[in-house]
């Protein structure tokens, strides 16, 4: 298995209680992380050494390592001939990496299909080459597949399961000793190390226009602990310690105590709409980065609850757009919102409760089912 950064980690370790509870005898190695390893995963590579920034300049930096890692990948499992290779996301790393293995007489399963839908649809040929299997988190996505001779399984979202319906606000905040009588800003600015010096930075100045506006408004931001100490520093240069609280870890208590969630696109947004929080999401990257990334959308979303919805059910700032300026106001109008129109409020939840059933499915089993189906062949 190759799983690259947090989120990459978390379905490969739901997938992996899926598969134990199915095959107990089957051992998993490859490149991992925390939540694997939690399951009995032998990393060989922690999947950090995958997590970088789109087309960013960290990217050229580190280009000869990730390649190196993923020659030494490639020959050791030439060598040893696994049952089958799972490819979790990191589509850039694994579907050469699955083309080549599967060309050597491997199966493949890749976990998460590219978003062929959003952008870079030249993909799919590169998908058929490389994937014997492809499991799917969104319901649309096997029938786009099998237009191509694709085969694919919809497993659902594993966070649907995991999120409950109806979040508990209160133990949340609890828990994060917070109040329960004043508003809750969360600020997710991303868990890649690129993420942390593009994203923070605006985050933490628009954070402080909310606060001169909503003086009673607690901000918290949780760190993933690899970029603890680095977000320290970037909270202490923003002259934001005060009053911000880091935590380590817990996103999802976060999401769950938080009114609002400024929060960079990617896997979390979709994670604070099955929590059912008002977001304005945002991204930011090196201009170059950005131009190329651009040329490529197919859709006018990029935030994955906008997307699955097909509209602007919250609003998308990026790159120029995400002045500190714009990303308060965006943050002040559902802050305010739960006083000045809770209707506005009431419909989001009901949208995001309705994705909430839609991506809900046993995904661990499902996706053990389609694997074990593959390795029987």
């Amino acid at each position: 298995m190759v799983a690259g950064e947090t989120s990459g980690d978390l379905l490969a370790g739901l997938l992996l209680d899926g598969v134990h509870a199915r095959m107990p005898q089957v051992q998993a190695a490859g490149i991992g992380g925390p939540q694997m390893a939690a399951r009995g995963f032998d990393a060989w590579w922690h999947s950090e050494k995958l997590a970088v920034h789109g087309y960013s300049w960290e990217l050229v930096r580190r280009l000869r390592e990730i390649l190196s890692i993923r020659k030494q990948l490639r020959q050791r499992l030439l060598v040893e001939k696994p049952a089958v290779f799972v490819g979790v996301d990191a589509p850039d790393f694994n579907l050469g990496l699955e083309r080549d293995l599967r060309a050597a007489g491997i199966k493949t399963v890749h976990f998460v299909c590219p978003s062929i839908w959003a952008w870079r649809a030249n993909r799919i040929d590169k998908i058929r080459a490389a994937a014997d299997h492809v499991l799917c988190l969104f319901p649309f996505e096997p029938a786009l597949l099998q237009q191509h001779g694709i085969e694919a399984t919809y497993v659902g979202h594993p966070l649907a399961a995991v999120i409950p319906m109806e979040p508990d606000k209160a133990a949340a905040r609890a828990r994060l000793g917070l109040a329960l009588d004043r508003k809750v800003l969360a600020l997710l600015p991303g868990s890649r190390s690129a993420e942390v010096q593009y994203i923070a930075k605006p985050f933490f100045a628009a954070a402080a226009l909310v606060r001169a506006q909503m003086p009673e408004v607690q901000v918290v931001v949780p760190v993933v602990p690899l970029h603890w100490q680095r977000m320290q520093q970037a909270v202490r240069e923003a002259g934001v310690q005060e009053w911000v609280q880091l935590v380590q870890g817990q996103s999802h208590d976060v999401l769950a105590a938080c009114d609002c969630t400024l929060i960079a696109s990617g896997t979390a947004t979709l994670e604070a709409a099955l929590f059912k929080r008002p977001m304005v999401i945002s991204y930011r990257m090196h201009p170059i980065s950005w131009r190329l990334m651009r040329r490529k959308q197919l859709q006018p979303w990029v935030g994955l609850p906008n997307i699955l919805c097909s509209d602007f059910v919250v609003p998308e700032l990026l790159q120029d757009a995400a002045t500190p300026e714009a990303l308060a106001a965006a943050s002040l109008d559902w802050l305010q919102a739960y006083d000045q129109q809770p209707s506005k409020i009431a419909e989001l939840q009901a949208r995001f409760s309705a994705l909430h059933h839609t991506l809900f499915r046993d995904t661990s089993a499902l996706a053990a089912d389609a694997i074990q189906k593959l390795m029987c062949r």
